[in-house]
């Protein structure tokens, strides 16, 4: 059978990619590498890094080729073919990658090249570092019959991970309220009310139909008068793929929420360590665990006060407005109102000068004048190539350049549509990797869920979604602008866990800055940029709130990092009893009893960031503290830009991110600037 994933085309043929190629080639990919390992191995194979590593690297680099698109996939247009092609392959990736971690005779080949006479340059010596590392956090020292279940354990838990991720998608997608009375809806934005009667159009309803895709959550618990209708929609988000609420009993992630703690726990401990929170620290900038808990902590004391006396006072503006207590699902509506009498300024009044293509323009313009790169879009009329194919019509192709040399590429994603997993992310589809003479460019998927344009506007983002289109981007420039040409240290990869935000957090600096907002606004209607009125009232109203959001944070970051620590992670009780513990110590703001948000929890369930949500905060350091010298010397001040892109940008994995941030910044970081960002005293 003609295999598209297995033709290694310049870009994923998505149009040719069936479920039925998925399984055939890994199957063929995976015997390919078990028998190059074998030559690899052999005797006569020189213990050098062109003898052991570099096949190795190349062996990895390709299986990463095939298995990005059928991932990516997954995820932007599932269904239940593709899912189950994807989830077959799991425990075939994983039963490979623990094998080839626990091959000693690979680890002993590996050493040897490091250990041997030949010349390294920093960069290979950085990445025999890593890799002997990850090989003893695959257990390759661990004897029988600790190996096996080792190996066992995560088998199991890439299967229950990707089990998760798909019960919080199918919950999410499957709930849905139909409303025939107009009245119901009053309050919520046209731009929401479009995708709710187009929902109902889709459906062959009448009226229109809610559902649980964010920007939709969003404008019925910020702005709906309706409060029954608030507290429907609410308890539908927070029980998603929970026991309770509304939600199907399939979708139920109680189990699969134990079992993963349970499995992590053990992996952890057969490699030595206490608990798995003291394993994920091995990848990370932070030196043990004391040091994440006081980090959170003292955070939490500079907040906790402001937090409490911010949550007293919407309760106050809440009675005012016939609200006798203040409940989780007003929360968000009281503080828009309140928001709007204090500044009178709403996400309402900001949205017509975001209009979706024009910001994305905007941030194109911005990265140019910083790092001096031009971001080329191919095809739809744009004077550039024709445009590789996508995954759907509404995804666009993009070049980066610098002169005449191609950086990298990506395709941006930006709306909401059935099949597609919640959040926003960037995901890597091939990584920068040299062969001989020639470079293979790193390529990359931008991926947002906002609200889709309708037949009479362009989608309208709101300030807070023009923040996350630049934190994505961000991400996306580290993979891109990468000069380093290992794979495995290149761009994001082998960057610490807890410092690889600081790129995406970094950028998002700009969307407050007045010279970067005239790039990036223009009226939908008129093309007038934001006025210098509503600039000085989104400033004035920045810090409106943020002790609330900065408890927030650190409530998901204790919850996640006290749990994996738990002696008894097999306890049935063991989230619910963590959930309590952090809301006793940190939780300002009003919450149900039913309130399980865990159970959608996928950052920490289903992604990477398991005993590393807090990296969000500790990389937010990092970003102050290093937009705080553009502050200093001007916000597009070019030759802070390209010490940036040379400092981070483009060093990838190759040392230490604190080496990389002292370079930049000429010392190490200060708690202050991020202490400023939130309208705190140091």
């Amino acid at each position: 059978m003609s295999n598209p994933l297995l033709e290694f085309t310049d870009l994923p043929p998505f149009s040719a990619i069936l479920p039925e190629h998925v399984e055939p080639a890994v199957d063929h990919l995976l015997a390919g590498n078990r028998a190059a390992l074998e030559r690899i191995l052999a005797p006569e194979t020189p213990r050098t890094w062109a003898g052991v590593v570099q096949p190795v690297e190349e062996m990895d680099e390709r299986l990463d080729r095939v298995w990005a698109p059928v991932g990516h996939l997954n995820a932007v247009r599932n269904n239940a073919e593709l899912r189950a092609a994807h989830n077959a392959c799991l425990p075939k990736l994983s039963d490979y990658n623990s094998e080839l971690g626990q091959n000693r005779a690979l680890y002993d080949a590996w050493r040897a090249v490091a250990e041997g006479d030949e010349p390294l340059d920093d960069t290979q010596k950085r990445l025999l570092d890593q890799s002997l590392r990850d090989f003893r956090l695959s257990g390759v020292d661990l004897e029988e019959p600790a190996r096996t279940r080792f190996r066992e354990i995560q088998l199991e838990l890439s299967e229950l991970e990707s089990r998760f991720e798909d019960n919080v998608l199918d919950a999410t997608q499957a709930w849905s309220l139909q409303v025939t009375d107009d009245a119901r809806l009053d309050g919520i934005p046209e731009q929401a009310r479009d995708a709710m009667r187009k929902a109902a159009t889709d459906r062959d309803l009448d009226g229109f139909v809610l559902t649980l895709d964010f920007p939709v959550y969003h404008a019925v618990a910020t702005y709906a008068t309706d409060r029954a209708l608030r507290e429907t929609m609410y308890e539908a988000w927070v029980t998603r793929a929970a026991p309770v609420g509304p939600h199907d009993a399939k979708y139920d992630n109680s189990e699969t929420m134990r079992s993963i703690l349970t499995l992590r726990r053990e992996g952890a401990q057969l490699l030595g360590f206490e608990h798995f929170s003291a394993l994920s620290l091995a990848t990370k900038m932070a030196p043990d665990v004391g040091a994440v808990v006081e980090f959170l902590n003292n955070l939490v004391e500079r907040s906790r006060e402001t937090g409490r006396a911010e949550v007293a006072t919407l309760a106050e503006h809440g009675s005012k407005l016939g609200l006798d207590t203040l409940q989780p699902w007003d929360v968000a509506f009281v503080a828009e109102h309140l928001r709007q009498e204090r500044y009178a300024i709403s996400d309402e009044d900001l949205r017509p000068y975001f209009p979706a293509p024009h910001v994305v323009a905007g941030m194109f313009k911005v990265v140019e004048r910083l790092y001096g790169i031009q971001v080329r879009e191919c095809g739809n009329g744009a004077p550039h190539r024709d445009p590789p194919e996508s995954w759907h019509p509404d995804v666009t192709y993009y070049e980066i350049w610098s002169g005449d040399e191609l950086r990298g590429s990506f395709w941006l994603d930006l709306y909401t549509r059935k099949g597609k997993r919640g959040g926003a992310w960037m995901g890597e589809c091939r990584s920068r990797s040299r062969h001989g003479d020639s470079v293979d460019t790193p390529v990359t998927w931008l991926v947002c869920n906002f609200a889709p344009p309708s037949s009479e506007r362009p989608s309208l983002l709101s300030h807070d979604e023009v923040t996350t289109l630049f934190h994505e981007f961000g991400h996306g420039l580290h993979h891109m602008l990468t000069r380093v040409d290992q794979p495995s240290l290149a761009g994001t990869n082998g960057v610490e866990w807890d410092a690889v935000e600081l790129p995406s957090q970094f950028m998002e600096s700009w969307c407050w800055e007045r010279e970067a907002l005239a790039l990036i606004s223009s009226h939908w209607q008129t093309g007038e940029q934001l006025p210098d009125e509503l600039f000085d009232k989104l400033l004035a109203a920045r810090h409106y709130l943020a002790a609330m959001d900065m408890l927030r944070q650190l409530e998901f970051a204790l919850f996640d990092f006290g749990l994996h620590m738990d002696p008894q992670p097999d306890d049935l009780t063991v989230v619910e009893r963590h959930l309590a513990q952090v809301r006793e110590q940190v939780t300002v703001v009003p919450y149900a009893a039913y309130n399980s948000y865990p159970h959608s929890f996928s950052h920490i369930f289903g992604g990477g960031y398991a005993a590393g949500y807090y990296s969000y905060k500790w990389a937010e350091v990092l970003a102050a503290d290093a937009f705080s010298l553009f502050q200093e010397r001007g916000v597009f001040d070019g030759e802070t830009g390209r010490r940036f892109l040379s400092a981070i940008l483009e060093r990838g994995g190759v040392r230490d991110a604190m080496t990389g941030f002292v370079e930049f910044r000429g010392r190490e970081p200060r708690i202050d600037a991020l202490l400023a960002l939130y309208g705190m005293a140091a």
